[in-house]
């Protein structure tokens, strides 16, 4: 079952997460740097 979230925002991005070191990161655009951002998981993870 999927929750449903709104959230108030100025900019929506889709991408994919990288696996990196012992985590994983997502890339955003370098003109977001210093503010502030939520992640919304919308998929269940590949093993």
């Amino acid at each position: 079952m999927i929750d449903r979230y709104e959230i108030e925002g100025h900019e929506v991005l889709e991408g994919d997460v990288k696996a990196t070191g012992n985590g994983a990161h997502i890339l955003v655009p370098k003109d977001w740097r210093g503010a502030d951002v939520k992640i919304v998981r919308t998929s269940e993870p590949n093993e």
